[in-house]
């Protein structure tokens, strides 16, 4: 807990955003709060709110890309049955299906979900609005069962980190260079063209 406690909200908000873009550390973010908020319950909001932001945010990055490039973009990434499966399942449930994939846990493939919902062009409104409903049913939910069962939830966090310590140590010290290399290319004049893209 002293590891989680070193992190805070701040290492919690960019764990998810990685976690939800351009990397994959299944369910850590999620032990790291549940942690946090078992031993200060006082602070489920703030534990809460912020991995959950990062994780929108994380997940808008990968469903910019995608939208930007379209089928085509998704289909050179994935397998195509996978793809298919993916635009399948948007036919049959529409935006819903960001909704559901961002509540549920792994194996659930939530990152192709999100590429699919881009490359199908589903409106950035919608997109935002299901994948903050899931992400803030994800989170939220897990902080108050946290809070609630307290002793038992910090026990269990306390195990994952023991079992996953240098897992998590350079977790930590690859988002710490990735946020580094984040800001010195964006002050180098990186980015998005802000301007590219359909409109909602």
């Amino acid at each position: 807990m002293g590891f989680a406690e070193t992190l805070g909200g701040p290492g919690l908000l960019l764990l998810a955003f990685l976690d939800s873009s351009f990397l994959s550390f299944p369910e850590v973010a999620d032990i790291l709060m549940i942690g946090l908020v078992a031993k200060y319950p006082e602070r489920l909001l703030w534990y809460a709110t912020l991995p959950t932001i990062g994780s929108i945010a994380g997940s808008y990055v990968i469903y910019a890309l995608a939208r930007r490039g379209g089928e085509a973009f998704l289909r050179r990434r994935v397998h195509e049955r996978h793809a298919d499966r993916a635009f399948a399942m948007f036919r049959k449930y529409g935006v819903l299906a960001v909704a559901v994939a961002s509540i549920m846990p792994p194996p659930m493939p939530f990152k192709l979900v999100v590429l699919a919902a881009g490359a199908a062009r589903v409106s950035r409104v919608d997109f935002l609005i299901a994948i903050s409903l899931g992400r803030s049913v994800r989170f939220f939910g897990e902080a108050v069962l946290a809070a609630w069962y307290g002793e038992a939830a910090l026990q269990y966090a306390e195990a994952f980190v023991r079992e996953h310590e240098l897992s998590l140590v350079i977790v930590v010290i690859l988002a710490a260079t990735l946020a580094a290399a984040w800001i010195w290319w964006s002050r180098r004049g990186g980015g998005f063209d802000s301007g590219a893209g359909s409109s909602v």
